[in-house]
């Protein structure tokens, strides 16, 4: 019965021991599969619940792009128990927001609610775990929505439409280079058994990771994860395909003429070890300073010498994220100051040269450790933002316990790191460029 959901905490039963870590992370895993991760955070009476699914965009084959982020809009529809809606009205009735959002790598359902309510939200997600609705009338209108959502973000935007033409290009072979909204003749033509074929096979416990930060006792959060997720069945999931890391594809290049273009842009994307893939745990925290190195504030590299020194670019940056279950990458980016692309990229390219060839100074490399430590430090005081890289971590197959770890590995990094990484990964067979350019811009020269 619905008013079993504000009924009062039940006398919480013994736990058994679990595995803690040295930053106030506990982990448990329920007799079906299903991971609890526990991070106590008692400064406020709050608390974040996560239900992460390993599966993503990057799951998704031939003819099924954009089925795992139209499956997270038809998880709000309705179970057997609740109607369409219901779910979020006990849960903004009780003070708290509810959300979610799909990646390239997992599909993720959060609420934040004061400590106390977390049964609430836990009992709510249990039972779309297990119970959730799918019908035409209620997939119509969903997929309605969807494409509606992709043709404002994208179809009609020319950096969406440059974006999706470059991932294409950038990471050839891998369900990294389809849209994480899917290809609108794909979104089009699913049918109710796609659902729920994609349910059965993926929204299981044994692929799923409760995430729970704020102000609560571990072994309670675990009695609480038992009573209400504890009794739904088990499924195994499918076999996931994982390409060959780090294969050199050559260089690709793609330009892209739009007619709705103001200014040229430039991408420039070089394939990368990720947390899971790299074959030496240095690496990725490397490839994190190299681009703070460029791109860590307005000191850094790019801002100094490409945007205020030569002026050759009116904006430039650099960027990587490692949190992901193939290879990453490590991506550049210029926009002309007056209109001279190439220029850009001769500029980027002798940049990433010159980190190859010159080892980084005591002091640079100090500046962009600090940049890097304080902004881990920042990001962490936030609740949702710890639950958020626990889940991401492990459902990425980074594991959790990276987070422990992060502080450590970025002191250790030594200037021949940073060389020996850039020396390794950022190498022309790895690139992909893009270039965006207006539709009656000539070419230079």
């Amino acid at each position: 019965m619905r008013n079993a959901i504000f009924a009062l905490i039940p006398a919480l039963m013994a736990a058994p021991a679990a595995a803690q870590s040295n930053t106030g992370i506990t982990e448990f895993t329920l007799d079906n599969g299903m991971q609890i991760l526990v991070r106590e955070d008692h400064r406020a009476p709050v608390v974040v619940s996560q239900v992460w699914y390993r599966v993503g965009s990057s799951y998704e084959t031939t003819g099924e792009t954009g089925l795992s982020h139209l499956f997270e809009h038809m998880m709000f529809k309705g179970t057997e128990r609740f109607e369409e809606g219901e779910f979020s009205e006990i849960i903004s009735r009780e003070g708290g927001r509810l959300n979610a959002f799909t990646g390239r790598d997992f599909s993720a359902y959060f609420e934040i609610m004061a400590a106390d309510r977390l049964p609430i939200a836990l009992e709510l997600e249990a039972d779309r775990m297990a119970n959730l609705q799918i019908n035409a009338e209620a997939l119509s209108t969903e997929r309605d929505v969807v494409l509606e959502e992709r043709r404002l973000r994208t179809e009609d935007r020319p950096e969406g439409r440059f974006g999706e033409r470059y991932s294409a290009i950038a990471h050839p072979g891998t369900g990294y280079a389809h849209p994480i909204i899917g290809w609108a003749d794909d979104v089009a033509g699913f049918e109710v058994e796609d659902l729920r074929d994609w349910y059965q096979q993926w929204y299981t416990p044994t692929n799923a990771t409760l995430v729970v930060a704020g102000d609560v006792q571990p072994d309670e959060v675990h009695s609480l994860a038992r009573e209400y997720f504890g009794d739904i069945e088990a499924r195994e999931v499918p076999a996931v395909h994982t390409p060959d890391n780090l294969q050199p594809p050559g260089e690709r290049r793609l330009i892209h003429r739009d007619p709705q273009a103001r200014v040229t842009q430039l991408r420039m994307g070089y394939e990368v070890p990720s947390f899971p893939t790299a074959e030496s745990t240095r690496d990725p925290y490397a490839l994190l300073m190299l681009a703070t190195i460029l791109d860590g504030g307005d000191g850094a590299r790019l801002a100094e010498e490409l945007v205020r020194g030569s002026g050759v670019a009116a904006a430039a940056g650099a960027s990587y994220n490692p949190m992901v279950r193939l290879d990453a990458e490590f991506s550049l980016f210029g926009v002309p100051a007056e209109g001279d692309v190439d220029a850009v990229e001769t500029a980027l390219r002798d940049q990433i040269h010159r980190l190859q060839q010159e080892p980084v100074s005591a002091e640079e490399m100090e500046r962009a450790r600090s940049q890097m430590l304080a902004d881990h430090l920042f990001e962490m005081d936030s609740v949702f933002y710890q639950a958020m890289q626990l889940g991401m971590l492990e459902t990425t197959g980074s594991g959790w316990a990276r987070l422990n770890s992060f502080e450590e590995n970025v002191r250790d990094l030594t200037a021949e790191d940073i060389q020996s990484a850039a020396q390794r990964y950022l190498r022309p067979e790895m690139l992909a460029v893009g270039v965006m350019k207006p539709a009656d811009q000539e070419d230079e020269g």
